[in-house]
């Protein structure tokens, strides 16, 4: 079975402030973006809607895609994600994410 990582795009309810990410593993992350303090960037501005995603099967590929999307303007970003997700509906929506949370 070959492994899959993900880069992805995160954002808060206006959608103006984003996050860009790589994961191994999108439902732990999310739970751990969701969990996030104030004392984080995520936390801070309340960026936990996952809006985009984009699955690759070598880390190298997933990273190297994470930091293109980085230096993206804002538009290009914005112009992507209503491409996959018009509706800038949160993803992770439905997820059990509590299996990640830690007691």
């Amino acid at each position: 079975m070959s492994k899959k990582y993900y880069t992805y795009i995160l954002t808060h309810e206006r959608n103006h402030i984003f996050y860009v990410g790589v994961t191994n593993n999108m439902e732990r992350r999310m739970s751990e973006h969701k969990a996030a303090t104030f004392g984080t960037h995520v936390g801070h501005y309340n960026i936990k809607k996952l809006v985009y995603f984009e699955e690759h099967s070598d880390i190298r590929i997933a990273i190297r895609r994470e930091k293109t999307i980085k230096k993206w303007k804002k538009e290009w970003k914005k112009n992507q994600i209503t491409e996959m997700n018009p509706e800038w509906i949160d993803l992770s929506l439905g997820w059990d994410l509590s299996k990640y949370i830690k007691n």
